[in-house]
């Protein structure tokens, strides 16, 4: 009893002290010290993706005791979107098509921007959906814990073997249980400060075709200017994303998948300039806002922005 009571104590300790921490960051950012909203928002992540991973651990356990572990990620998704939202004041906006998250089975993609993309899963994330994620991370504590429990479709990298046949397992259960599963298919962040993606992976468009569901991709618009890591910023803001109508993949087959993985990324390459360009997404994609440009965040509302994106697409520039 005097060895947990003593654990207890140095848990309650080490909490104050990174409390006390990212409330010094934060007050010394009102003072305009350049790095402190950074580390100040930096820490707060870190601690609610700690707090949560906690909370999905033992979620997942208790879901499992009544057959409704599938639906781990979602929950422990839309906790830490509502955390991070209070915490560090950044927002992801889903301000068209968020009806196409109910498509279910599918297989979502999204583009990879940054480590904060873990809060776009958070706003999109439907019930019923899992994560893919390299091997590794299996063994980092509490974070790993939770994605065994809850789903996680691990894939070694370093092993085509191995990835093939977790992708044939994933193809497996998606068609069994009617379970979506969520793809990077860039593969790694971008990091990109303006409206760039990578090349895509063919990993998810196969295991479209194999499982033979729909895709359904999901844009962010670029938000360099909210998270920047190699500058040391990181600020409150709303970041702009669209869900693109299901890419049905039944007919397809594996000679096909070239093609699909091409059409597919230039359809979403399209849109995340346009989100971009739009009033939320030059808030967001801007280091810094000047004088007579706050006026972005009264235009930046969903119906607004859903409504000139829509013009925008349909009358793109010459």
């Amino acid at each position: 009893m005097h060895t947990i009571n003593t654990i207890l104590m140095v848990l309650l300790r080490l909490f104050t002290f990174y409390l006390g921490l990212i409330t010094t960051f934060f007050t010394l950012s009102f003072f305009s010290i350049p790095t402190a909203s950074f580390y100040a928002r930096l820490l707060a992540s870190y601690g609610c993706l700690l707090l949560c991973a906690s909370y999905g651990v033992l979620a997942s356990l208790t879901l499992r005791l009544f057959g409704k572990h599938r639906i781990s990620q979602w929950i422990v998704a839309r906790a830490f979107y509502y955390t991070m939202a209070w915490t560090t004041g950044v927002h992801f906006e889903i301000v068209s098509g968020k009806e196409h998250l109910s498509t279910r089975p599918c297989v979502l993609i999204g583009n990879h921007q940054s480590e904060l993309d873990v809060l776009l899963l958070g706003a999109i994330f439907p019930p019923y959906c899992s994560v893919t994620a390299k091997r590794s991370l299996r063994l980092v504590p509490f974070l790993g814990w939770f994605m065994a429990l809850s789903g996680t479709v691990f894939i070694d990298r370093s092993n085509s073997a191995s990835a093939h046949a977790a992708f044939d397992k994933a193809a497996a259960e998606m068609r069994k249980e009617r379970q979506s599963v969520f793809i990077f298919p860039e593969g790694t962040r971008s990091y990109a400060e303006g409206p760039e993606m990578g090349p895509f992976k063919k990993g998810a468009f196969h295991l479209a075709v194999k499982a033979g569901v729909d895709i359904v991709p999901v844009v962010a618009g670029n938000y360099w200017g909210v998270l920047s890591v190699r500058e040391k910023r990181f600020r409150g803001g709303s970041i702009p994303v669209k869900v693109l109508p299901p890419i049905p993949t039944a007919h397809l087959k594996a000679a096909d998948v070239e093609e699909l993985t091409r059409t597919t990324r230039e359809k979403m390459l399209k849109d995340l300039v346009a989100l971009t360009e739009s009033p939320m997404g030059q808030k967001a994609t801007k280091a810094y806002v000047g004088a007579g440009e706050e006026d972005l965040a009264r235009l930046a509302t969903p119906t607004a922005m859903a409504s000139g994106l829509e013009q925008r697409l349909a009358n793109p520039p010459t």
